[in-house]
């Protein structure tokens, strides 16, 4: 009887499928439990074989939940908004939804050829209107609540408009918009509607305002910080500016330290914890507020040390900062406005990881300082962010590096106010044991006393106040994108109106152009059907537009972690069309046991995710403000790749790496055009580089002649006269390319050695244009037959050409097989290499398990009583997988396994008393050939509803010895002995031996040593 797991899984497949078999119950006897996976967003490239790890991870872990006596609720669905499927429509002008279906498809076969236990019934797609109707249902309840400080929590804005109705604003504590007017009761009353639909937005959870966004020309949409990755947008590549729109906003700043105390109750891994507590960026310190000399302004900075407020020398304002071009003077305004231009084109991340480049403009302004009026320059620069804090900094260069470092480079002053501390060649950032001088009130101070007693004197004098800040920002939620969810927004004399909930879904209309429209709006401008009629309750067409009763919808769609910060609760109670879950199903499930996902999204959809629960828990909408107990992210499998690499040269200039220059400016590409042709002439000169190679970054062997060069090309130019340059301040560095090295495995076939001449000839672009060289540095040439490639290890990527698809493992090895070896690679958590050659171990560990219970005639298992042998190995088994999965020690288990089979076929064990609960150990990891075997031995139902085996000690607790028995410290032989024999029955028995008798020939032994359960010395 042979394995054949391709008839096999099929079939267990259907049968699952088929009989519902994973489907949980809302109401259960049972134990609940949950069990989830990030759900994926469906890629046109489907899954390879770094996906499932997670998946199979879970898989195993909610199997073993419903052996062990569960309700186990094991979901799946699709993140299915997102901006591949809308780039893919803009460029064939196919609807995204099609293109979404198709790759749906693929993934749900995709996923049901591995054998996942998940229950179907409850799938969610973010993108299906059914689903994304009680994601505009959250966003209504956001825009309809407020947070109340006093009672730190969130709540209906009708209790805010009866604060204000009965006492108006002053006394309310709520986190809101900054420089709020005061008003009374009675001024509100007599405020227009839209005046104080104006309030409410500063007070509203979700709110309208004018914020500095990454904006994405390319793709004509914003991008959250999290989709920009070295400057450009993650999908893409493209570049990334700072601008100011109206954006729709959510004012997760409300939940900063709720955010942050709450990671103390979540089974969460440490280092994804670590990254939430340094986004969220919690810090203590004073709001100072600093005059603008000439002008009618102030400057309010957040600091942590107003203590050191005596050590400010200059102010550093964000770029962006509202009141930098009203300050500018008429001298420095055009490099104040070059410069901010330039900082749009360096996204939030970079400017921030940019911790080496210095640069800034003055403004030409001055602030005085609040204690002693005198004048402080203003500055700019791109180290600071309009997005933290003020957007402001009180620049103290002898206690903070990065204002001491833009001091030095522009000669600006650095007064010492630390006692007995040198600053000549750093700043100090010491706190214990300074204090402070030159600083009025406060010398002789420490650290903590000058705290208290600035903000003391700040408070006092009006000139500041005490404050807790947080960096995290309140989060952008517009997208000028189509394929998202639609707001449920009209907008009546300028200001949004929610649709009423019974309305909802608002659907996507349809539209012909999948970009904005010719005047800048957003996609769904170019719908023919994009109005709401407030008195039929309905969208209409522009035919039908009456300005009494029609309003705009808004534009804007939501972003794509809208939908993913809930769905966890949607599959509680996925059909349900009434509730976006009902109190019975969440009260039931309550939150997710198991989550496992990847640490990427740490600061996205986690911290979101977390949002919107502790907001819904407030509302009184579930009975639980985490939404997962337990966390774990799973490691990245990777792929290996061949790799050829290339020389390149390219040019720098001193003044590139001081900021005066960039890739931008004219100058630069003027300079770096004369430097190429000056090059192009040398090189094809002397035939280093055969003409007719037009890549931009020319290639060279040889490092010999670029001083050479270097001369000629400046004497040239007369870069002293034309550029203010000497020879020394032009330079060259490797690597002009993005990377020097090229993944050949798209390119072709990556074998050990590279046949260069083939590789010339491929048709590829860099194959024909770029140079390549060998381990020691020389052109490699094109007669050259033996190229060695490097091969290095490194994501798992479709753009790599590394990726290998689980659908050719699960053709030739089978599901089981890959489930197996996945885990078998190393530990969940782990970064590990793939390698398909070691999956044929797995494999034929699982023919070794199939002929522990079959023969060439079919199953072949004895009803005998099985040997303590076997019920030693089985019962050690079990201990140790349950104690494995218990601790999410996949690995180890399948170690396990394969050694209870070796042990079991050794001891030619076919007993059913072992070979059944063995079938139920492996069944979570290698769920079709247990099903297959567990109906072959004669069961009617699926071995995923068997009780686990339980572990009994007794079969590990030794009733014998094997004890050595030694001559004079010789071992001579072995002799097994019960191990509750005494001393004197040990002895009696080992003297009697006829071996003893033999090795003494009659002597009388000296003395008999033994040590019960350990040793037998006879000496003699």
């Amino acid at each position: 009887m042979q394995y054949n797991h391709q008839e096999i899984e099929k079939k267990w497949q259907k049968y699952w499928a088929d009989q519902g078999t994973f489907k949980a119950e809302n109401n259960s006897d049972k134990p609940k439990y949950y069990v989830l996976d990030m759900f994926p967003y469906p890629s046109g490239a489907g899954l390879h074989v770094g996906h499932p790890l997670g998946y199979i991870a879970s898989d195993i872990y909610a199997r073993y939940k419903r052996h062990k006596g569960f309700n186990v609720l094991h979901p799946q669905g699709y993140d299915s908004f997102g901006l591949p499927a809308e780039q893919y429509a803009i460029q064939t002008g196919q609807h995204p939804a099609i293109t979404t279906e198709t790759n749906i498809k693929t993934y749900r076969r995709q996923l049901d050829n591995i054998g996942f236990s998940f229950d179907w019934s409850r799938e969610v797609r973010t993108s299906n209107p059914e689903y994304y109707k009680w994601t505009q249902w959250i966003f209504i309840q956001l825009f309809n609540s407020w947070y109340n400080k006093d009672a730190d929590k969130a709540e209906d804005i009708a209790t805010l408009v009866a604060k204000f109705e009965a006492e108006g604003n002053a006394n309310v504590n709520a986190v809101s918009d900054e420089d709020i007017r005061v008003f009374s009761a009675e001024e509100w009353k007599s405020f227009s509607e839209k005046q104080q639909q104006e309030i409410l937005l500063q007070y509203r959870l979700t709110f309208l305002s004018d914020t500095e966004v990454n904006w994405c020309p390319a793709l004509g949409t914003v991008l959250a910080n999290d989709e920009i990755v070295n400057g450009v947008s993650e999908r893409g590549g493209h570049p990334v500016v700072r601008k100011k729109m109206t954006q729709w906003s959510m004012r997760i700043s409300a939940y900063a330290q709720r955010l942050l105390d709450g990671l103390q109750n979540i089974d969460w891994p440490q280092p994804l914890k670590d990254s939430q507590t340094n986004w969220i960026g919690r810090s203590q310190g004073a709001m100072v507020s600093f005059d603008v000399d000439g002008h009618d302004a102030k400057i309010d900075v957040f600091t942590t040390r107003p203590d050191t407020i005596f050590g400010v020398s200059f102010m550093t304002l964000a770029p962006e900062h509202d009141l930098v071009k009203r300050i500018a003077s008429d001298e420095q305004r055009k490099a104040v406005e070059e410069y901010i231009e330039a900082t749009a084109k360096r996204s939030e991340r970079d400017r921030m990881a940019d911790v080496k480049t210095i640069s800034g403009v003055f403004t030409g302004a001055y602030a005085l300082h609040p204690f002693t009026g005198k004048q402080v320059p203003i500055w700019i620069g791109d180290y600071v962010l309009a997005s933290y804090g003020t957007g402001a900094v009180m620049a103290v260069p002898c206690g903070d590096q990065r204002d001491y470092d833009f001091a030095k480079h522009f000669g600006l002053e650095i007064p010492n106010i630390f006692a007995d501390v040198d600053i000549s060649e750093k700043a100090n950032d010491a706190k214990d044991g300074i204090k402070l001088t030159n600083s009025d009130f406060l010398d002789g101070l420490n650290y903590k006393k000058g705290m208290k007693t600035v903000i003391y004197e700040l408070e006092k004098r009006g000139f500041g106040y005490g404050k807790i800040n947080y960096r995290l920002r309140d989060a952008v939620f517009s997208r000028q994108r189509y394929w998202g969810e639609p707001f449920p927004v009209y907008y009546k004399d300028g200001m949004p109106q929610m649709i009423d909930a019974k309305h909802l879904p608002i659907v996507l209309p349809e539209v012909e152009k999948y970009l904005p429209t010719e005047d800048g709006k957003p996609p769904l401008g170019n719908a023919e059907v994009w109005a709401w009629n407030s008195i039929e309750n309905r969208v209409v067409s522009n035919e039908l537009i009456d300005n009494e009763t029609v309003f705009p919808l808004e534009l804007n769609t939501m972003p794509g972690w809208a939908g993913s910060s809930w769905y966890f609760n949607r599959y509680m109670d996925s059909n349900n069309e009434g509730e976006f879950v009902s109190k019975e199903a969440v009260d039931y499930w309550k939150e997710v046991d198991l989550y496992i996902g990847g640490s990427e999204h740490a600061t996205g959809h986690l911290l979101y995710a977390r949002f919107w629960q502790k907001f819904l828990f407030d509302r009184g909408l579930l009975p639980v403000d985490e939404f997962a107990k337990k966390l774990i992210n799973q490691g990245m499998i990777l792929g290996t790749s061949a790799i050829a690499n290339r020389a390149i040269y390219n040019i720098y200039t001193v003044l590139e790496d001081d900021n005066k220059i960039s890739d931008g400016d004219t100058f630069y590409h003027e300079i770096k055009d004369k430097f190429y042709t000056k090059l192009q002439s040398i090189f094809f000169s002397e035939g280093i580089i055969k003409k007719g190679n037009k890549f931009m970054h020319e290639c060279v062997n040889s490092i010999s002649s670029l001083n050479r060069i270097k001369e000629d090309f400046c004497n040239e130019i007369n870069v002293k006269k034309e550029y203010n340059l000497s020879v020394n301040d032009v330079y060259f560095r490797v690597s002009g390319y993005s990377d020097p090295r090229v993944n050949i495995n798209n390119l072709i076939k990556p074998t050990d050695n590279l046949d260069i001449s083939k590789f010339r000839n491929s048709g590829i672009q860099e194959a024909k244009d770029a140079i390549y060289l060998d381990d020691d540095g020389v052109v490699i040439e094109d007669n050259n037959e033996n190229f060695k490639t490097t091969r290095e290890v490194e994501k798992m990527s479709k753009r790599w050409g590394n990726v290998v698809n689980p659908d050719d493992i699960c053709e030739e090895y089978g599901a089981d097989s890959l489930r197996l070896f996945e885990m078998f690679l190393g530990p969940l958590e782990q970064t590990k290499p793939w390698k398909t050659s070691g999956i044929s171990g797995v494999y034929s560990f699982l023919k070794k398990l199939w002929k522990l219970f079959t023969d060439e005639n079919g199953i072949n298992v004895s009803d005998e009583e099985p040997t303590k042998d076997e019920l030693k190995t089985l019962h050690k088994t079990i201990k140790k997988v349950e104690e494995d999965i218990e601790n999410f020690s996949f690995n180890t288990s399948v170690s396990t396994f394969m050694i209870a089979v070796n042990e079991l076929t050794a001891l030619k064990c076919n007993k059913r008393a072992i070979l059944e609960p063995l079938l139920v150990l492996i069944s979570p990891y290698a769920p079709h050939i247990a099903e297959e075997l567990w109906s072959q031995l004669g069961h009617n139902e699926s071995i995923s509803t068997v009780a686990f085996p339980k572990f009994e000690e007794k079969h590990l607790v030794e009733s014998s010895k094997n004890y050595p028995v030694s001559f004079n410290g010789k071992m001579r032989f072995t002799l097994e002995l019960p191990l509750d024999m005494s001393k004197d029955e040990i002895e009696k028995t080992v003297m009697a031996h006829e071996k003893t008798q033999q090795q003494l020939q009659g002597r009388e032994p000296k003395k008999v040593i033994i040590v019960p359960g350990k040793i037998i010395n006879i000496v003699g």
